[in-house]
């Protein structure tokens, strides 16, 4: 197992129990995310993002700074807006780098070997879901496709809505009114 796939795991491992601890048996259209609709519509998220070079080969860099679980042991976010069929909204990026230990001079020299996953978070259209902020949240791996949980739901969507951990479930406690606990380092547009 390489250094990322080990810290892919790890990350992914973590979500996963909450998902899988949480969830009850469903339908694909009474799931709160992972449903086919729901990947079309991070895919759209992916292509956005690997067009303003947040994502992908020639991905633009920023000084990454220490992280946790479930995330990575260092982290690198990008707060900006994008228009996914025809609706702008705040994107937040967060790429997710380890193994434990990792310092942020070997995640700038090798980005590749390093990170483990992109996690996203667009607020989508007023009423997509107005209990989570109208969040849409996904999981990506390194190469663009969907993470998924060990019942092979892919993370994308309201994920976790309804379970005691994941997504939404942490980010809920988050300070202020925007379920981001990075926000008081900026000023973010609109809602």
């Amino acid at each position: 197992m390489t250094i990322s796939t080990r810290a892919r795991a790890a990350a992914a491992g973590v979500l996963a129990m909450g998902f899988a601890a949480a969830m009850t048996p469903a339908t694909a259209q009474d799931a709160p995310f992972g449903t086919e609709a729901d990947a079309d519509y991070a895919k759209l998220i992916w292509e956005v993002m690997a067009a303003g070079k947040l994502v992908g080969d020639g991905a633009i860099m920023s000084v990454p700074y220490e992280g946790t679980d479930p995330h990575g042991m260092m982290l690198e976010t990008f707060y900006t807006t994008a228009t996914i069929e025809g609706h702008e909204g705040q994107l937040v990026v967060k790429r997710n780098y380890g193994p434990e230990g990792v310092e942020a001079m070997q995640v700038l020299s090798e980005p590749e070997k390093h990170l483990g996953a992109i996690t996203v978070m667009f607020r989508r259209e007023e009423g997509y879901d107005p209990e989570n902020k109208d969040w849409f949240w996904a999981k990506y791996l390194p190469d663009g496709t969907l993470d998924k949980n060990p019942k092979g739901m892919q993370l994308a969507g309201r994920v976790a809505k309804g379970a005691d951990q994941g997504c939404i479930a942490c980010h809920v406690g988050a300070d202020g009114d925007d379920m981001l606990f990075t926000s008081d380092r900026v000023v973010m547009p609109g809602k």
